[in-house]
């Protein structure tokens, strides 16, 4: 499996010839230059998330892609005229002998006077978890964890409790484009999740790794 991080949420995950982008958010632009990918799963409706206009660049290079979401993003997706498949909590596809299953439904909370968004976390290849927003536990073991690592609907304690609830054998941040010093907050985990033997590794933007 390849990754390379785009920025913020939005990765290219390679695996097994399948080539899958994930949320194209207004903090990335480097998802408009993508080209030959067969997926995109897309978490939720925050535009750090999905921009249409971003989308709509994509697509035009990519018009063969298949766009995997839920209904809170169809909201966006149908005015658009923008088709797409549903894949939700408790859902799976195949597609090129690659298992994708959702995983959740609820936005990690912002703050209660803020409606939480419908949030759906994917996982692939029985390997890679990438939860979006949230901070749930498929339930099942995970090899590589995406872990949101800032944002104001998490603290960093917080992040570093889920990545020892999953307990992955490697973590790497996304949700972090806000982040003016990127060193500063990345030593916290690297720093509490070593120890359980959870290896917490930097994936720049533009820097692709092989796992």
């Amino acid at each position: 499996m390849k990754i390379t991080k785009i920025g913020h949420c939005c990765l290219l995950i390679e695996e097994n010839n399948l080539r899958i982008l994930t949320d194209p958010g207004n903090y990335s632009t480097g998802q408009e230059d993508v080209e030959n990918i067969d997926l995109i799963l897309i978490t939720h409706e925050h535009q750090d998330h999905i921009h249409i206009e971003s989308l709509k660049k994509v697509l035009a290079k990519n018009p063969q892609v298949k766009i995997i979401t839920n209904h809170g993003v169809a909201k966006l997706l149908d005015p658009e005229k923008i088709s797409y498949q549903f894949l939700e909590d408790k859902e799976s596809i195949i597609v090129k002998d690659v298992l994708i299953e959702g995983f959740g439904n609820i936005h990690a909370e912002i703050h209660s006077e803020i409606p939480s968004v419908q949030n759906t976390g994917y996982f692939i290849a029985n390997r890679l978890f990438y939860p979006g927003d949230a901070f749930h536990n498929p339930g099942k073991k995970v090899e590589i964890l995406a872990l949101p690592v800032a944002g104001p609907w998490l603290k960093i304690s917080e992040a570093i409790e889920y990545a020892r609830e999953i307990s992955p054998k490697i973590a790497f941040p996304v949700h972090d484009a806000n982040l003016k010093s990127r060193g500063g907050v990345h030593r916290h985990p690297a720093k509490l999740l070593e120890p359980r033997e959870i290896q917490f590794i930097v994936i720049e933007e533009g820097e692709t790794r092989e796992f």
